[in-house]
């Protein structure tokens, strides 16, 4: 017996939390250098502080797709992690742009390092199990709309979370940090507001969202409960081992589309900074580079609601064309637009840009998973798609390894490694190509 199909709306709470979630995810990416380099963090060091995120997800998110696998409660499967993860990010979230506060316990700097670790860390363990949820939940016919949907659901967050330090800005808070203090206001009240509601969103799914029980879990997917106990544990090496071959011809595809992502969070507002704003904005503190800091919200923000639109097309495109066509489409425009950058040094222009990566980052939130999902057994969806995060994590560390080195190489100039950003992007949008799907389109 197969899933049933769900409301529109019962697929909305499903992924409703991701909204919160990614709010502050968004608050992290667009205002993380901001506040290590007001901090004291130097721009040629400033990737090796971005390794914490990364690291954090190779490691945390096979490890919850294994638990959330093998536990069954009272609240459900997936959502006591979703909930735990929730409560910590929060947390941290209150303490990063206080870490000046701190320095009882560490320097300002390596509290705020300490901060995006856990920050990052606790992201890893609400993220994870929201992607196992859809999978868990949704039929094969809704597959697309699912996570497509949650796509959606992310840009609609990333969009308000990118926003709001220039909003707060707009109804009179400080964008340049009070005299003897280290981050603007704007910053540090966007930290309060994003970690509010991701609480409230994620509690919403919490409450909304019932779960199969392990009976209705294993009569959806033909699993034999009985025999399911008898099979010996797998360790994790082997589960790589039978990994199905889509799994490592995504990866490549995200290797490259992940590599891109991190230059881009990392180096948009020096970038920026440098060519728009020129000699102004060197000083961290200036008001030219918390100008370009904001900035870089918006253009983050309008990238994810280039997306968020996009997202609810794509169902419908993939329906037409196919899911590799739109997937390589997607990225490809997303490499042009990076690359583009080079000649912009206006900063309105830098919003047509930065529209290329909204239909890439809409196309990377959805496809991926929606194409592998459909390959991989019911009993081990957790555990895989924590796995393939790995697909995530290491082209960032190594993004993040090679990122001084490379703004060394061009003369400390970070705008050259936004365009390295693009080409990678081009190279993932030809890597779809040699994909293979389970289920012809």
């Amino acid at each position: 017996m197969g899933k049933p199909n769900l409301s529109f709306w019962q697929i909305w709470n499903l992924s409703f939390g991701f909204l919160g979630v990614q709010i502050g995810y968004s608050l992290q990416n667009g205002n993380t250098s901001r506040i290590l380099e007001a901090l004291g963090a130097d721009v040629h060091s400033i990737g090796y502080f971005w390794l914490a995120a990364p690291l954090a997800g190779l490691i945390v998110q096979p490890i919850i797709g294994l638990s959330s696998d093998k536990t069954w409660t009272r609240l459900g499967r997936r959502i006591p992690f979703i909930l735990f993860g929730a409560i910590v990010s929060a947390l941290a979230m209150f303490f990063m742009p206080n870490a000046e506060y701190f320095t009882y316990l560490l320097p300002p700097l390596a509290f705020g390092a300490v901060m995006l670790l856990l920050m990052d860390t606790s992201f890893n363990v609400t993220m994870q199990p929201f992607r196992a949820l859809v999978g868990d939940m949704v039929n094969d016919e809704q597959r697309n709309l699912g996570y497509s949907l949650q796509s959606a659901l992310i840009n609609f967050g990333a969009v308000f979370g990118s926003l709001l330090p220039w909003i707060l800005v707009k109804i009179g808070l400080s964008n340049v940090p009070a005299a003897g203090e280290k981050v603007a206001e704007s910053v540090i009240w966007s930290f309060y507001i994003g970690g509010a509601i991701l609480l409230a969103t994620v509690l919403w799914t919490v409450l909304r969202t019932k779960e199969y029980a392990p009976k209705e879990h294993a009569e959806y997917n033909n699993i034999d409960l009985n025999t399911a106990e008898d099979k010996p544990k797998e360790n994790i090496f082997k589960l790589i081992g039978n990994a199905p071959k889509i799994f490592w011809q995504l990866g490549i595809v995200q290797f490259f589309s992940w590599f891109a992502l991190f230059l881009m969070w990392v180096y948009t507002t020096r970038a920026i900074a440098n060519q728009v704003w020129g000699p102004a904005a060197l000083d961290a503190k200036s008001v030219g580079f918390n100008e370009a800091g904001d900035w870089t919200g918006v253009m983050f923000a309008f990238y994810s609601g280039v997306a968020a639109l996009f997202s609810l097309l794509i169902p419908s495109i993939a329906k037409s064309i196919g899911r590799k066509k739109t997937y390589s489409f997607s990225l490809f425009m997303g490499g042009l637009g990076l690359i583009s950058m080079f000649v912009v040094e206006d900063k309105s222009m830098l919003l047509l840009s930065i529209s290329g990566v909204g239909l890439a980052w809409a196309a990377i939130l959805a496809m991926p998973y929606a194409m592998l999902s459909g390959s991989l057994p019911a009993e081990k969806m957790g555990v895989y798609m924590g796995l393939f995060n790995a697909t995530i994590t290491l082209p960032q560390i190594t993004a993040g390894l090679l990122g001084s080195t490379i703004i060394v190489l061009f003369g400390g100039e970070p705008m050259a490694i936004i365009v390295i950003a693009g080409i990678s992007l081009l190279i993932a949008g030809l890597a779809v190509f040699f994909v293979k799907e389970k289920v012809q389109e």
